[in-house]
């Protein structure tokens, strides 16, 4: 059967932004047609999702964007080990009902990814699921303890994208610096959890007049930026490819746009709880706003909204943390970090379209292209290629409502917001993996 979604502005940067009909058939791209020039077209066709006498099956996208797959290339699935959180099953139903078409799962499991085992079960379990992509991110060191390095060639064999000690820093200098050597052999790109942990020192939000109202110890910027900057002397030393995840500070930001002028091969991430709330928006003991690193202030918010204007913030990545409710339902300091976002990234990051903030173009750069690059994926809208496809409603308003997540976890700040713009349809390798 051939699927044909009409009527869309088709958008992908640096190779089409026109109203065009892609005509899909098995799990290939078949054509991109105009829609009054193809002479195949048949306006008797219009019949929304019915097959037709010739089965054609017809996706009435009138008014809505078909863009590269989406892909959030900073995701916590838990599974193995931490299923009563999330499996790769609500997960990746969470990661298409949010229009991702791909993920890379962080390798923080029970056990940690840091042997191809752990890095096949992974891509094999979400293979028999049918829904969105996984690519999963291994290990920097055995068990992201910090000491010897993992098993990355095997596990670049087995399917890893990246490698990350994620949730935790990788503190010995010289162990990072052999990392970051080794994974250049490998062409790989190394994921910074970019975090001195003398300076967290049990801090839970962040440090400034909300933290000290609360009666909350605080983490100071310079528990990032001193990270930071670390890990861009060390990419320059080894010229090797560093990433930094869910960058949320004012020095930081200015340290990598430093960076990227003098050439150091840097890419970044942030998330979109760091350009949509402070920590004044921090509710009373809610741990609901508890996050890893803590949202900033109303400065270093406007400092990673620059970022992304101009270009020196990469790629948005939604860190998607689920916690169970019995674990956050605790004291704020003894409540583990992280948040739910999967299912609310591209509503909230579509916000800064709105806002003039950025174009739609620079948003699937940073949601789509930005994120296949890094780790080495084709989602170009082309014939021929893979039909992994995200159709978004940009005008689409509604109220965030956790109960309606597919996410096993609801530990959302967002709750009850009104927000514009959502994904209408999901297309991974052809199929529909989710449809409003």
């Amino acid at each position: 059967m051939q699927i044909r979604i009409k009527g869309a502005r088709v958008l992908d940067p640096g190779n089409i932004d026109d109203k065009r009909d892609i005509i899909i058939k098995d799990h290939l791209i078949e054509a991109i047609v105009d829609p009054i020039s193809d002479p195949a077209f048949n306006p008797s066709f219009n019949q929304t999702d019915n097959e037709t006498p010739t089965d054609i099956r017809i996706i009435d996208a009138t008014g809505l964007i078909v863009v590269p797959g989406l892909i959030d290339i900073h995701v916590h699935l838990r599974e193995p080990g931490h299923e009563y959180k999330e499996t790769i099953e609500t997960g990746l139903a969470a990661a298409a009902k949010g229009g991702f078409t791909a993920v890379c799962s962080m390798p923080n499991t029970i056990p940690v990814n840091d042997n191809s085992q752990v890095t096949k079960f992974i891509i094999n379990r979400a293979e028999e699921l049918g829904l969105s992509k996984v690519y999963p991110a291994g290990a920097i060191t055995q068990g992201s303890l910090g000491d010897t390095l993992a098993e990355i060639y095997d596990m670049k064999q087995a399917g890893i994208v990246a490698v990350t000690d994620d949730g935790k820093p990788v503190e010995n200098s010289n162990m990072m610096r052999q990392a970051l050597e080794y994974c250049k052999g490998l062409d790989i790109p190394v994921f910074v959890h970019a975090e001195d942990l003398s300076m967290v020192d049990g801090g839970s939000m962040n440090e400034g007049p909300f933290a000290k109202f609360w009666g909350i110890k605080g983490i100071p910027n310079a528990a990032e930026s001193i990270m930071v900057v670390r890990d861009i002397a060390l990419s320059e030393l080894t010229g090797a490819c560093v990433h930094f995840c869910h960058i949320s500070t004012k020095e930081s930001v200015e340290a990598i746009r430093q960076a990227k002028k003098r050439g150091v091969k840097v890419t970044c991430e942030t998330a979109p709880h760091y350009f949509t709330l402070t920590d004044e928006n921090v509710k009373e003991y809610d741990t609901n706003f508890k996050m890893n690193p803590p949202l900033r202030s109303e400065e270093d918010r406007q400092a990673v909204i620059c970022g992304l204007v101009d270009g020196t913030i990469d790629v948005i990545a939604s860190d998607h943390a689920p916690h169970n409710i019995i674990e956050k339902d605790v004291e704020f300091d003894r409540a583990p970090f992280g948040i739910v976002g999967l299912e609310t990234s591209l509503s909230l990051s579509l916000k800064l379209v709105h806002d003039g903030f950025l174009t739609m173009e620079d948003l699937v750069n940073k949601m789509a292209k930005h994120p296949a690059k890094l780790i080495g994926i084709n989602n170009d809208i082309r014939p021929g290629n893979i039909a992994d496809l995200t159709i978004i409603d940009p005008d689409d308003t509604y109220e965030i409502d956790p109960e309606k997540f597919k996410s096993k976890s609801k530990n959302t700040p967002f709750a009850g917001l009104k927000v514009k713009g959502r994904p209408f349809l999901t297309m991974v390798n052809g199929k529909i993996v989710y449809k409003r």
